[in-house]
Parts: C-alpha cells; structure tokens; sequence
C-alpha cells in the first residue's frame, strides 16, 4: 500500500511547489520513477488518479495530467568507476525480484562487469521524484 503514500506526497508537493511558484491551475506533472523502486505502476497511477478525484473542486488540480516516467538504474564501481545499466547486471528473474524487493541487496548479486568489485553505488534509479510541474499563473 505505499504506493498510496506515495501518491498523497507526490500530490500534496505538487500542490505546495505549485503555491510557491504561484501557479493557479496545474495542467501536468510529470513524475520520474527509479527503475530499483519498488512500485506497482498501475496501482500508483490509479492512486494519483483517485487523490485528485478528492480535490475536484479544486480547481488547482481540475484536468491535470500526470505522466510516469521511468528512471533507468546505474551503478558505477567505487573501485574502477566503471559505470553500468541495471539491465546489464545479468541478474535472474529471483535475484532480479530480490533486488526489486529490497534495492540494498544488490551488492549481493550484482558485481561490476569490469572489475568484478561488488562495491558500487547506485548514481540513479532510486526513488521518486517529480520532474516537472506545468500550469498557469
């Protein structure tokens, strides 16, 4: 159920930055997901789309088209600082899942194609994070 949560924060900072910028109707956000996050999308889209369905009568919020965007992930090797896709981590569809399930298990399974280190960083693809806000003033 985090996707709710997540939806809420992502609406309710929308909603603030949106103030701060002094825009009277939000025609779009887009929101950028890490491809490590672990999120259903289609329940997270549907979540977003039920939390504006409450703030109907806000006018703020009438119409607006949220858009998902998936961040791919990329680790770099802290010991040569080669830099890889997740999708190149060769990983199984149960390491793959375990990864997913929890992203700080990745230096489990996953070793750097280069130097075969297993310390890296993940540089992107964590997270979720608005992108951008478009509406008018």
């Amino acid at each position: 159920m985090h996707e709710w949560a997540l939806a809420e924060a992502v609406i309710a900072a929308a909603i603030e930055e949106s103030s701060k910028g002094g825009l009277k109707k939000i025609n779009e956000i887009t929101v950028k997901i890490g491809e490590l996050q672990q999120i259903e999308l289609e329940i997270f889209q549907y979540a977003l789309d039920e939390i504006v369905k409450v703030h109907d009568e806000d006018l703020l919020l009438k119409d607006v088209k949220i858009e998902l965007e998936t961040e791919r992930a990329i680790f770099k090797c802290r010991v040569c600082g080669h830099e890889w896709d997740y999708r190149d981590a060769g990983l199984d569809d149960d390491e793959g899942e375990a990864v997913h399930f929890a992203p700080e298990v990745a230096h489990v399974y996953v070793r750097c194609p280069s130097c075969k280190s297993p310390d890296f960083e993940v540089i992107q693809g964590r997270g979720v994070l608005i992108q951008s806000i478009k509406g008018m003033g």
